[in-house]
């Protein structure tokens, strides 16, 4: 690893270093989707990660910088999910038989943690980088002892980051809105 990069947890509640890279993590998602990619343009930093950080129970950011700039970020929440198991968003395309992000299991627990955003800038993807911001954001979700489930939502068309969760332990649930998202999960 360069000597120049640093990986650090946000103390402060500032998240504002991330808007950059999530939408750009947007932009990817977008150019990778086979299906409805016209919906990441309604998708960026103010309506997925602002609004999931400021609506989480808890929530931790883990930065990535190269001589102090911004270059990958992982984005982790506890949510209670009691109210939105069966949400199913206005953006969402409609299928025939479409589930929501949340399987339907009978023992499905209200509070649940989230990988909600792991993102990194082109040239820093084969540094070990990825895999130390999933650990560190494995470790934060599994410090909470009542937290029994852990989500990771995929977008379609991005298989490098489904293989990635796979092949950590992460088993796939189902498709979410017809296939536009892939839901992993892990439980404890």
């Amino acid at each position: 690893m360069r000597n120049t990069i640093t990986v650090e947890i946000v103390q402060d509640g500032n998240i504002e270093p991330c808007r950059e890279l999530c939408n750009e993590l947007m932009a990817f998602q977008k150019s990778r989707a086979t299906l409805a990619p016209e919906l990441f343009d309604a998708m960026n930093f103010d309506t997925r990660m602002k609004r999931s950080y400021a609506s989480a129970l808890e929530s931790q950011v883990i930065l990535v910088k190269d001589d102090g700039v911004p270059v990958g970020y992982a984005f982790s929440t506890i949510d209670n999910i009691a109210r939105s198991k069966h949400a199913y968003p206005d953006w969402a395309p409609r299928a025939e038989g479409s589930q929501g992000f949340y399987p339907d299991w009978d023992d499905l627990p209200d509070k649940v943690g989230c990988l909600n955003n792991l993102y990194l800038r082109d040239g820093y993807r084969h540094l070990g980088l990825g895999s130390k911001l999933f650990g560190m954001a494995m470790e934060w979700l599994d410090s909470f002892s009542d937290v029994d489930v852990i989500f990771i939502f995929v977008s379609n068309g991005n298989e490098a980051a489904l293989d990635f969760y796979l092949g950590r332990g992460f088993a796939f649930s189902h498709d979410v809105f017809g296939g536009f998202i892939k839901t992993t999960y892990k439980r404890r």
